[in-house]
């Protein structure tokens, strides 16, 4: 029996984790000069990069000719002004849902106040050192350092913190710090690109990317059609092209995808199988809420879709439609690079047209960020409760509006929800440097969160799909 893609890409997942085990507990011997962690990460997880290199190649020029293909074939710019309006409301719409069940969650389960209490105060002082340090408001307006009954606790100084976390800090905060320079509405004037070339190489922001294939498409459906349509049918058969691509690059994904698991393992826990195990279980309180609120988006999706859908996609047809897509985003952790997947998962298999997809989910790449949002959301109040740090309801509501907002335009790439915690945790006046407590524990969660960003936009997609059918 011939199995299916996406059962083959799961047994590579699962033989990667497996082979990253076993080569851990070969420890410190050597192999042409190397340990085997390290040759994993030198002879196998490189293939495992050049498998997400070969998506982020194929993902950019596939987001500028599939939104242009879209547009030209939506063929009315007040039909095109309908699709773009619902696209975004409902974007902005299941984030703020996914924000609300994330504080509800870590409101609810309180994972930061399952920490010693000893350490929590000990966390406390800390905080109140660094503020005063700083020149930054206490978040609860609390003063633990002049209380009496705390005056026997040592402050703990950081330790077990990788450069590699601490670089993540340093660079997080310089982007904020020149954001806030810059003013709230800096965004909008980042969307616009003053050099489309310099956008496509990928170092600038994916939104300019989208900005100039919907101007561009949307002025093609303004001038002559005679004139319009050979530039239509190259920019048809360049998307054709790219398409064509997936197909080729994902036969060979279970393989890929095996690489990457194995190399980024054995990169994460190197020769240490216990610190292995404890790079899953450590933090477990805080990753088992994380996972619970991602577990209930990935429940609700499919009853969003039945409910617009008026029952002809069931919960089953969806999500089984958009397996392949969901196994391509746990491996690689990047929904720009799942992006060709995904359409040809919601084309093919959930009959969304090509004229909704092609707009519908190149824009979801970069502005939904469901699974993200979710995840600051409980991460920043963790961080708060570990640190015996009392949020208001405003404070609250700040993170959400934050965590809302600033998932717009935040690269589809691993680990980005790290970059946007630091602006929310700025937001409530805590310190961004917490980060790097919850970062060993990242690119798990982190693989987990694009699988429901993907999700969501798989579901959006059908969901503009169904609402147009109507018209």
């Amino acid at each position: 029996m011939k199995l299916a893609l996406h059962w083959k890409i799961i047994i590579g997942l699962v033989l990667g984790v497996l082979f990253a085990l076993l080569t851990s507990k070969l420890g410190q011997e050597q192999v042409w000069g190397l340990n085997w962690s390290q040759l994993v990460v030198h002879w196998v997880g490189v293939f495992g990069t050049i498998f997400i290199n070969l998506l982020k190649l194929i993902a950019i020029p596939l987001i500028l000719f599939s939104i242009i293909k879209g547009v030209a074939e939506i063929s009315d710019i007040k039909r095109l002004g309908r699709i773009g309006f619902k696209t975004l409301g409902l974007y902005l719409g299941t984030t703020f849902l996914a924000v609300t069940i994330g504080l509800f969650i870590v409101n609810t389960f309180k994972p930061g106040e399952s920490m010693h209490e000893n350490l929590r105060v000990s966390n406390r002082l800390q905080y109140e050192q660094w503020a005063a340090e700083n020149g930054v408001n206490v978040a609860d307006g609390k003063n633990f350092s002049n209380d009496p009954k705390y005056s026997g606790f040592a402050v703990q100084e950081a330790n077990g913190v990788s450069q590699k976390a601490l670089d993540k800090v340093n660079n997080g905060t310089e982007n904020s710090a020149k954001r806030k320079e810059q003013g709230p509405l800096q965004i909008l004037v980042d969307i616009v690109p003053s050099n489309i070339f310099y956008a496509l190489t990928g170092k600038g922001f994916m939104l300019q990317i989208i900005f100039f294939a919907l101007f561009f498409g949307a002025v093609l459906l303004m001038i002559d059609p005679v004139k319009a349509e050979p530039i239509i049918k190259l920019f048809d058969g360049f998307n054709d092209i790219f398409l064509k691509m997936i197909d080729v690059v994902m036969k060979g994904a279970p393989f890929f995808v095996f690489c990457l698991l194995a190399g980024k393992i054995s990169e994460m826990a190197p020769n240490d199988p216990a610190k292995m195990m404890d790079l899953f279980a450590g933090l477990g309180t805080y990753s088992f809420n994380v996972v619970l609120g991602l577990f209930l988006m990935i429940i609700i999706y499919p009853f969003l879709v039945l409910l617009f859908t008026k029952g002809k996609v069931d919960p089953i047809t969806f999500l089984r439609g958009i397996f392949k897509a969901q196994t391509v985003a746990f491996s690689t952790s990047s929904s720009a690079a799942t992006l060709p997947v995904t359409m040809d998962c919601v084309h093919d298999n959930l009959n969304v047209p090509k004229e909704v997809s092609s707009f519908v989910l190149p824009i979801g790449a970069t502005v939904n960020m469901d699974g993200t949002s979710l995840y600051i959301s409980i991460a920043v109040v963790f961080l708060a409760q570990m640190h015996y740090v009392d949020l208001s309801m405003t404070q609250l509501m700040v993170i959400g509006a934050t965590a809302t907002v600033a998932s717009i335009g935040a690269s589809a790439v691993p680990s980005a929800g790290l970059i946007m915690m630091i602006l929310v945790l700025q937001a409530v006046d805590l310190n961004p440097a917490w980060i790097a407590i919850i970062f060993p524990v990242d690119r798990i969660l982190d693989m987990c969160r694009t699988v429901v960003n993907v999700t969501g936009d798989a579901s959006v997609a059908r969901i503009v799909a169904s609402l147009e059918e109507k018209k």
